[in-house]
C-alpha cells in the first residue's frame, strides 16, 4: 500500500488558476502539492491563446491591484501583438474594435506558470488524477493525500467541486480549436452566426499561423462541432496543422458558492469566465492568487477560507455578473437565426459591441 502523502495545501489542476494558486501559497511558506492528470502541463492546447494587455485587464477589473507582478510574462511568450478585434456578422459586415492583447503558446505559457510555482517551493506531480474525497482525505492515483486546504482548479467539470458538494457549471458551451498555417492581420477576427444559429468562430493570429476555432450554444444549434468546424475551415481554406481539440466553456457566470469546509474552487471550476467572450485566463490568475494567499493564511494563522469568497467577488463579480446578463440578452434576442444576430449587432453598433466584449453595461 502506498504511503499517505501529507501537504498543507493540495491544488488539483496545473492550468493558470492552479499554478498561480500553488505559487502564491508556496511563497507564504506552506507546503504545497499540485496535481496534473496529464503527463505534461498545458498539453493539449484547448483555448484561443489570447491574453489581454494589462491595460485591458485593468479596464475590465478596476479593483485589481498589483497587476504588474501577476501578469508580467517573458517576452518570448508573446507570439503576436494584437491591436484590435474585428467582429463579423452573418452577412460579412465587419466592425473593428480597438483592443490590445498578445497571443501566446498556451502550453508554454502554462508551463511557465507551473515553473514559477515550483520555484516558489510547490511540488508538481503529473500523470496524477484526483478521484474523490474519502474521510476528509484526497483519493488520487498516486495514493491518499492528507491536506489542510484543498483547491479545485480542475476545469468546468470539476471533480473537486463535485466531491465538495458545490454546484456544477450550468449549460457550458462546447468549443473546438486547432492551429493553421498562414499570414494574418494583427487583429482577432470573431464571427457570429454564418455557419449555424447560435454559433461563433474565431481566427486569432500568431506567428505565421493562427489559432482558429468554433463554439456554439446547444440550445440554438443542432449540429456537431466537427461539422461546424469543417464548414468554417472550408470557408476560409485553412491549412490545418494540428489535431482538433475540444473543451467546455462556462457560459452562465460564476457558481453561487465557491467555498465549503476546508475546500474551495477557482477558475473554470468556479465559473470565473466572461461568458460573452469565453475569456478565462486573466480571471483564473486573479482568483488563483487570492485563493493561494488565503489558503496559506488559513494554514498559518487560521484565517477563514470564506474570505476567499468575498475577496474574489470584490474584484471579479461585477463584470462576471454583467457579462452573464448580457449573454442572457443575446440568447433572448440575438440567437436563433442569422437574421436576428445581424439585426442585434446593427442595433448595438461598434461602441456597444466593444462594451459587450469587455463585460460592461451596454446601456446607456
Amino acid at each position: 500500500m502506498a504511503a499517505t502523502i501529507k501537504t498543507d495545501v493540495l491544488v488539483v489542476g496545473s492550468g493558470p488558476a492552479g499554478s498561480v494558486a500553488a505559487r502564491y501559497a508556496a511563497e507564504k511558506g506552506v507546503s504545497v502539492l499540485f496535481l496534473e492528470r496529464r503527463p505534461q502541463v498545458g498539453v493539449p492546447v484547448r483555448c484561443g491563446e489570447l491574453i489581454p494587455s494589462l491595460a485591458e485587464i485593468r479596464g475590465m477589473f478596476p479593483k485589481l491591484t498589483d497587476g504588474e507582478t501577476l501578469f508580467g510574462t517573458p517576452a518570448n511568450l508573446h507570439r503576436r501583438e494584437i491591436a484590435g478585434i474585428t467582429l463579423t456578422d452573418p452577412k460579412g459586415k465587419t466592425r473593428l474594435l480597438p483592443f490590445t492583447a498578445y497571443t501566446t503558446d498556451r502550453d508554454r505559457f502554462d508551463q511557465h506558470l507551473a515553473q514559477r510555482a515550483q520555484e516558489a517551493g510547490a511540488e508538481l506531480r503529473t500523470s496524477t488524477m484526483f478521484r474523490r474525497i474519502t474521510d476528509g482525505k484526497a483519493d488520487t492515483t498516486a495514493g491518499t493525500v492528507e491536506y489542510k486546504v484543498l483547491i479545485g482548479a480542475d476545469g468546468p467539470g470539476s471533480k473537486v467541486a463535485q466531491s465538495l458538494g458545490l454546484a456544477a457549471n450550468r449549460n457550458p458551451y462546447p468549443a473546438v480549436t486547432a492551429q493553421v498555417e498562414g499570414e494574418f492581420e494583427p487583429s482577432v477576427q470573431m464571427f457570429f452566426g454564418g455557419i449555424a444559429p447560435g454559433a461563433y468562430s474565431w481566427i486569432i493570429p500568431k506567428d505565421h499561423r493562427a489559432n482558429v476555432g468554433v463554439g456554439f450554444s446547444p440550445a440554438f444549434s443542432n449540429g456537431t462541432l466537427s461539422e461546424y468546424f469543417a464548414k468554417f475551415a472550408e470557408l476560409h481554406d485553412f491549412k490545418i496543422t494540428t489535431k482538433l481539440e475540444g473543451k467546455y466553456v462556462p457560459s452562465e457566470g460564476p457558481i453561487k458558492q465557491t467555498v465549503v469546509g476546508n475546500g474551495l474552487v477557482v477558475g473554470d471550476a468556479a465559473g470565473q469566465v466572461l461568458s460573452v467572450n469565453g475569456g478565462g485566463v486573466p480571471l483564473a490568475m486573479i482568483a488563483g492568487r487570492i485563493a493561494g494567499q488565503i489558503a496559506a493564511d488559513h494554514v498559518k494563522n487560521g484565517r477563514p477560507l470564506t474570505d476567499y469568497e468575498q475577496a474574489w467577488r470584490d474584484v471579479l463579480y461585477k463584470p462576471l455578473h454583467i457579462a452573464a446578463d448580457n449573454k442572457k440578452l443575446a440568447d433572448t434576442f440575438a440567437f436563433g437565426s442569422d437574421t436576428r444576430t445581424r439585426w442585434c449587432m446593427d442595433i448595438l453598433g461598434t461602441r456597444r459591441m466593444a462594451k459587450l466584449i469587455r463585460g460592461q453595461h451596454l446601456f446607456p
